[in-house]
C-alpha cells in the first residue's frame, strides 16, 4: 500500500484495461459490481488502484502481472498474521481476496482513509509507537516455532527465506545476512569480511537474550501510516518471527518517522539494554537487500557498516 493513498489521473486506455480484468473478478469472487476504478500513488513495483463499486464503497487494490501472484499470496499472509495480534488504536488491513483476474495477480484490501494532514500529530504517532510494542508482545506468547515463518517470503521484491531456527544468531546468520551475501558475490560485489562476520555473529549478539515476537519485517516510514478516522495502520509486511528489535532498527534506519512513534513504543515497552549497538547489525540486512536491489551508493554503505561491525565488539 502506498504511503499516501493519493489518487491519479492515468491514461484511459490502461485504466480501462484493467477494469476490464477486474470487473468480472470481483463479480465472480465477491459478488461485486464496480463502478469504476482510478489509479493510486506511492508503489514503486506494483500498480496500485482506488476500487469503486456500484453502492459508493471503496476498495483498495494492487495488480501486476500474473508471475507476482506468489508476492500478493505472501502479502495477504503476513497481514493476517500480524492483523491476529493487532488490537486498537493499530488496524492491519485483512485481504479480502488474492488470486489472477486473467492475465492480472491481484490483492483486494479495505479501503483506508489516511491522515494526509496528520491531524492527530505526535499523539497519533505515540499511540502507533505504543499499539507495536503491545503487538509484540502480545505475540511474544504465541505459538512460534522459533525464529523464521510458516513459509518463505519477501523483502521489497526479493525473496527473503525463513526457516525455522531455534538460536537467533544462527537465524540471523543463515536466512538474513549470508543470502544477501551471496547474492553480491553472484553479481561481482563480494564484500570484504562477510565470512568473518557470519563466524563472529555469535559473539557479536553477546548475551543478548530475546523471545521471538511477530514483526512487520519492513518497517520503514511507507508502510505505517496515521488514519483519519483516528489511529494507526501498518502494511506491505515481510513477517517473521524475530527480535523484536529489527522493527525498530528499520524505523530509524531511512527515517520519517517522528520522535513520538519511538516514544509511545519505549513507554509502552522498554527495548533491554545494547538495542543501539544492535541496530547496526539489524539494519545491515536491509543495506544489503537495497545494494542487492539498486546497486548504487548502497554497496558503499553495506561495506562501511560490515566494517563498523567488525571493528566494533559484541553487540549484545
Amino acid at each position: 500500500m502506498p504511503p499516501c493513498w493519493q489518487v491519479l489521473r492515468a491514461g484511459r486506455a490502461v485504466t480501462a484495461s484493467i477494469q476490464d480484468l477486474l470487473a468480472p473478478w470481483l463479480a465472480e469472487r465477491l459478488g461485486l459490481s464496480l463502478r469504476a476504478i482510478a489509479p493510486v500513488s506511492g508503489g514503486c513495483i506494483h500498480r496500485a488502484w482506488c476500487l469503486r463499486l456500484e453502492g459508493g464503497e471503496r476498495l483498495f487494490a494492487k495488480t501486476n502481472q500474473a508471475s507476482a501472484l506468489a508476492m500478493f499470496e505472501a502479502e495477504a499472509t503476513g497481514l493476517r498474521s500480524l492483523a491476529r495480534w493487532a488490537e486498537p488504536p493499530l488496524r492491519v488491513p485483512e485481504p479480502l481476496a488474492v488470486g489472477l483476474a486473467g492475465s492480472l495477480a491481484v490483492l483486494l484490501l479495505p479501503w483506508l482513509e489516511l491522515d494526509g494532514g496528520a491531524a492527530q500529530g505526535a499523539s497519533g504517532w505515540r499511540a502507533l509507537g505504543a499499539a507495536l510494542a503491545q503487538l509484540h508482545r502480545r505475540s511474544c506468547g504465541g505459538e512460534s516455532r522459533g525464529y523464521g515463518f510458516e513459509a518463505d517470503n519477501f523483502i521489497g521484491s526479493a525473496p527473503q527465506i525463513n526457516t525455522w531456527h531455534s538460536d537467533w544468531a544462527t537465524f540471523f546468520a543463515a536466512c538474513r545476512l549470508a543470502p544477501q551475501f551471496r547474492r553480491a558475490a553472484a553479481a561481482g560485489r563480494p564484500l570484504a569480511g562477510a565470512e568473518r562476520l557470519l563466524a563472529e555473529l555469535p559473539a557479536l549478539l553477546g548475551s543478548h537474550s530475546c523471545r521471538p515476537a511477530l514483526v512487520h519485517g519492513d518497517l520503514w516510514s511507507g508502510n505505517a501510516a496515521l488514519l483519519a478516522s483516528g489511529g494507526g495502520a501498518l502494511f506491505d509486511p515481510a513477517c517473521h518471527w524475530a527480535d523484536r528489535e529489527v522493527d525498530l532498527a528499520m524505523a530509524r534506519l531511512f527515517g520519517g518517522f517522528p520522535a513520538a512513534f519511538f516514544a509511545g513504543y519505549e513507554a509502552s515497552w522498554p527495548l533491554p539494554e545494547g538495542a543501539g549497538q544492535r541496530q547496526e547489525l539489524y539494519n545491515l540486512y536491509h543495506l544489503l537487500n537495497h545494494a542487492n536491489l539498486f546497486g548504487g551508493g548502497y554497496w558503499h554503505q553495506s561495506q562501511a557498516s560490515l566494517d563498523g561491525l567488525l571493528r566494533g565488539g559484541p553487540a549484545g
